[in-house]
């Protein structure tokens, strides 16, 4: 169960910001703050390997780049993704190229890994709520029964698996990854 971390009355975003880091993360959303578990094994193994495989297309390519546990304020709120994943010219930058470090816009795609002990509705709010300010593609992941639900603006949210291609940003034309591919990473 994810914890919610009792929350000053009416604290800010501003405020929250100011609190000392958590670790595992804490995020704050709609005026709550919750904190992230600890990653387990599967969750830990798919973060890794998933960015990774977006990276080595994306980066080599400048199209998009992918960023574990990236903490993202937008829209009233601080959220921290499993992977966020910016297009190439998205990426929050310095005005001399150098990566920002407050990032203040929602990512392209959110990528969210269930873990045992999380509560898969405050998951899918999330998604919710990055969708709602300009996220194009969300996963939620599900190591349990190697599953990836996939959500899109205005759409129906589709159910992926086996050999099913999991859908990405559009401009990652050569990028392809199946679920079984995806889960495969779990069978070492």
């Amino acid at each position: 169960m994810t914890p919610s971390i009792p929350s000053v009355p009416e604290i800010t975003l501003e405020e929250f910001l100011q609190l000392p880091e958590t670790k595992p993360a804490s995020e704050y959303i709609n005026g709550v703050i919750y904190q992230k578990p600890m990653p387990q094994g599967q969750h830990s193994r798919i973060r890794g390997e998933l960015g990774t495989a977006i990276n080595q297309v994306g980066q080599s390519e400048k199209i998009v780049a992918a960023f574990p546990e990236l903490t993202c304020n937008f829209g009233g709120s601080s959220i921290v993704p499993d992977i966020a994943v910016f297009e190439w010219h998205r990426i929050p930058r310095k005005p001399n190229g150098r990566l920002e470090n407050l990032v203040t816009i929602a990512p392209d795609w959110t990528i969210e890994i269930w873990s045992p002990d999380q509560i898969v509705n405050q998951m899918m709010r999330r998604i919710i709520f990055c969708l709602n300010h300009g996220t194009q593609i969300a996963w939620l992941v599900d190591p349990e029964d190697e599953s990836v639900i996939i959500f899109k603006p205005n759409q129906t949210p589709e159910v992926k698996s086996g050999d099913d291609l999991l859908p990405s940003l559009t401009v990652l034309t050569d990028w392809q990854l199946s679920a079984r591919d995806l889960f495969g990473w779990l069978y070492l």
